[in-house]
């Protein structure tokens, strides 16, 4: 197995389009790293630039203690599962998984019994004879997997591996291939744009936007410790609420003072910000922190704001509100009493806030 770094690695076209942006990272020997962004954040040129299929512009790049920029991909001792499954058409299961140890001379035992240890490993045994026409889309996945388990690679390479598949499949191939992980130890490079999938797969995160790494960190230290506002925004379903507000000190109280609100910080919270008083700053909140009720505004932390759609979502509403320009998402478990275009009281947690520097967008606490 292998430890994989990123040491100042770029990709810049021959246009002059920068793809990623000197990046540095370090996954760890059998650690399962996930790469999530959207569209065009750099992170399938990423791990192209690992398996070798992009070159690599600028840095270095380590599997294990030995450089590997000018490195055939063949000569990587790296595995690659691609979204699209490329299986040959006319080979039987048990030839797709073999094929490429064929290539390599491997004897004809040897080569039975790897497939048969994968295809053991997969539960997928009873489908060698078949032909991938023959095959679900989550048949054809794990023979997919199967064709990479064989090789007895250093590293895995996913690229967004399950995006083919509907939702509930996805949710067996993401615990499937969570359990595959374990049971292998080997180290797992995932590709997706996919924040829930990436939240429940990884060891650790790297959050790409624009070429560059954002945040790279644990599952729950991104959720309660984004960063910068990109990573408060992407990572968590529904997103983060931003408000625009100035960070007031008035008579030693820290206030947030929006379009529409002016509330109180809580003590605990303004203790690490009072340096921070007198800056534009974004008001960040998850809809789960949000209580709405048709009663009168009161009490600390509550102002008043219009309801201006609801969604109910089986147990649970998304309600939409217009706090002066603002416009918020509150996740409800109750909204009797609520009608659209009504004047309704809503409380916002400041406990569970984040505060951002409005120019930066970097996190102040």
């Amino acid at each position: 197995m292998a430890e994989v770094r990123l040491v100042g690695v770029s990709k810049t076209y021959p246009s002059g389009f920068v793809a990623v942006k000197g990046i540095d990272l370090t996954v760890e020997d059998k650690e399962l790293m996930v790469l999530v962004g959207p569209s065009g954040c750099g992170k399938s040129t990423t791990l192209r630039m690992v398996a070798g299929l992009e070159s690599i512009s600028a840095g270095d790049l380590m599997i294990g203690d030995r450089r590997v920029n000018g490195v055939p991909p063949a000569d990587r001792d790296i595995a690659m599962v691609f979204q699209s499954y490329a299986l040959y058409p006319h080979m039987t299961v048990a030839e797709n998984m073999g094929f490429a140890l064929k290539m390599r001379k491997e004897s004809r035992a040897e080569i039975a019994r790897k497939v048969d240890h994968a295809a053991d490993i997969l539960d997928i045994r009873h489908l060698l004879q078949r032909l991938p026409k023959e095959l679900s889309g989550g048949q054809k996945q794990r023979v997919a997997l199967g064709r990479a388990i064989v090789r007895q690679p250093k590293v895995f390479l996913l690229d967004e591996p399950l995006s083919n598949l509907d939702a509930r499949l996805r949710g067996q191939m993401r615990a499937e291939i969570g359990k595959l992980h374990r049971r292998l130890q080997v180290t797992m490079i995932y590709v997706t744009h996919d924040q829930i999938e990436a939240m429940t797969m990884g060891d650790r995160i790297t959050v790409m936007d624009g070429g560059a790494i954002q945040q790279v960190d644990t599952p729950r230290n991104l959720f309660h410790r984004p960063a910068n506002t990109f990573v408060g925004g992407f990572i968590g379903s529904p997103a983060m609420n931003l408000i625009p507000a100035d960070l007031l000190l008035e008579a030693g109280t820290l206030r947030l003072a929006g379009d529409g609100f002016s509330l109180p910080l809580p003590a605990e919270r303004g203790a690490n910000l009072a340096q921070a008083a007198g800056r534009k700053v974004l008001l960040g909140i998850r809809p789960r922190h949000i209580a709405v009720s048709p009663a009168p505004a009161e009490g600390e932390g509550t102002t008043t704001a219009t309801l201006d759609l609801v969604e109910s979502v089986g147990d649970e509403a998304y309600l939409h509100l217009k706090l002066g320009q603002n416009t918020l998402l509150a996740q409800v478990e109750h909204h009797d009493g609520l009608a659209v275009d009504q004047r309704v009281a809503v409380t916002l947690d400041l406990t569970h806030s984040y505060i951002f520097d409005a120019e930066s967008r970097q996190a102040l606490s």
